[in-house]
């Protein structure tokens, strides 16, 4: 892209001025339908943002938490993390201020029982936000270590949670060095309490609270947005521009909202008569089927979308029959998927399920759908990988609800237009499950977007 066309393109999306601003998220409803080229919702300034955030937090160590511990009957849980070394779940009990760990942050959760309130202790030199009680002066105690024992012993619990495991990324946050100072610094008593945290760290990370859902589809909806922008011939030069600069433009648009994205955006392009995708320098031209992954990470929480788009040939006003329908299969998919989920299923389970109603809908499928929250690829059960249709390991974790989902898959279907070429069409929206439905977030594609 000549630098002249940047410079154009930029001007006319506004680029070089600041983005509008609000003191208040937009709360929208959760819709099944997307708009095609929605308008792009007022950014949060990062007080403002912070406010939402800490009010997040304190909300979810207040519900989230006790359930949990309750559920899985664990009356302490120690999560200990180091700077720029955080555990996984401490990083998303931080507030909005303490960006990391300080030096090494001991958090301990106490659940005394009799309905009492679940204690929230902190064994570090440094508080985090008020929503954790200090409990170590090391001018008394300089051992950390020493510390947090004389807690447990003075707490006495039955079950002592740490975050170890085999099988979640997300439930394995404490390092052997800190795992092995740890149980040496308790009574060999102590020692044979200790049980893994992994049932409590997925949960936490999975659960999806009304706090958050109120905030969830406006987030999706400022994806949309910027991603509406990207696939539009505002942006999209057939002949010119590439593959690539879309993927940078998105890049640059994040970057001047001050919005962060999880992962590089991808573009790709399929077209008639080409074996594989195109990436890359590879130039948009006329005809061609365009294909983004594209997701943000706003008020802490993720979003995950692929679209298509179809560049209009001279004189024609829509895509060809056969990429509608091809979109039109990987609907279906998503309807094989959606109508799967159920309360105490394994991911393995709801994909198989959910593979054979497509397939004996006559359609070709390929499922590969994740948890989305606080990480992209979210803590909790994967249904089904691209590389993998009968199953993983952690897809063995079991489906809840109040949970959010990346509902992303592929239909492979033929194009008549194009001499019968098996093309692959790849969707993927967000969406939430309460335990009795899967609905959008904010929409999802039902027709190819246009590019003129």
């Amino acid at each position: 892209m000549s630098f002249k066309l940047a410079a154009a393109i930029a001007a006319s999306l506004g680029l070089s001025c600041a983005a509008a601003h609000a003191a208040e998220p937009p709360l929208l409803p959760l819709s099944e339908t997307e708009q095609a080229q929605p308008s792009l919702p007022p950014v949060l300034t990062l007080r403002d943002r912070a406010k939402v955030v800490d009010a997040i937090l304190a909300d979810r160590l207040e519900t989230v938490v006790p359930k949990l511990m309750r559920e899985q009957g664990i009356d302490m849980w120690v999560l200990v993390a180091r700077e720029y070394l955080e555990d996984p779940v401490v990083a998303t009990m931080l507030d909005a201020e303490s960006l990391r760990a300080r030096r090494r942050t001991i958090l301990v959760f106490f659940d005394p029982g009799g309905g009492k309130p679940v204690e929230r202790l902190t064994v570090s030199r440094y508080g985090l936000g008020g929503l954790f009680k200090p409990v170590w002066n090391p001018d008394a105690q300089p051992d950390q270590w020493k510390a947090l024992s004389e807690v447990i012993e003075a707490k006495d619990p039955k079950k002592i949670a740490v975050n170890t495991s085999s099988l979640s990324a997300f439930g394995d946050g404490i390092t052997l060095s800190q795992h092995t100072e740890m149980v040496a610094a308790l009574s060999p008593a102590l020692r044979g309490r200790l049980v893994s945290g992994e049932g409590l760290s997925v949960g936490w990370l999975e659960t999806r609270t009304p706090l958050e859902m109120k905030y969830y589809a406006g987030i999706v909806r400022l994806a949309h947005a910027v991603l509406a922008e990207g696939f539009s011939s505002k942006t999209i030069k057939p002949g010119v521009t590439t593959a690539d600069d879309v993927v940078w433009f998105y890049r640059e648009r994040l970057a001047r909202l001050g919005i962060d994205t999880w992962f590089h955006p991808s573009v790709g392009i399929t077209r008639q008569g080409a074996k594989d995708l195109l990436e890359g320098d590879a130039v948009i031209q006329r005809g061609d089927l365009l294909w983004c992954d594209f997701g943000v990470t706003y008020l802490r929480l993720n979003t995950d979308t692929q679209h298509l788009a179809y560049v209009l040939k001279d004189g024609e006003t829509d895509a060809p029959a056969g990429l509608r329908a091809g979109l039109a299969a990987a609907n279906g998919v998503q309807d094989a998927l959606t109508s799967s989920y159920a309360v105490g299923k394994t991911g393995n389970e709801v994909l198989a399920i959910a593979r054979a109603k497509a397939i004996a809908k006559g359609l070709k499928p390929s499922i590969y759908s994740h948890p989305l929250g606080y990480h992209g690829h979210g803590a909790g059960p994967a249904i089904g990988m691209w590389d993998d249709q009968n199953g993983v390991p952690h897809g063995e974790f079991k489906i809840h609800p109040d949970t959010a989902w990346s509902i992303e898959l592929s239909a492979f279907a033929p194009v008549p237009e194009w001499g019968g070429q098996e093309v692959q069409f790849r969707t993927e929206e967000d969406a939430f499950y309460d335990g009795r439905q899967v609905r959008y977030l904010d929409g999802r594609q039902t027709a190819l977007t246009l590019i003129r």
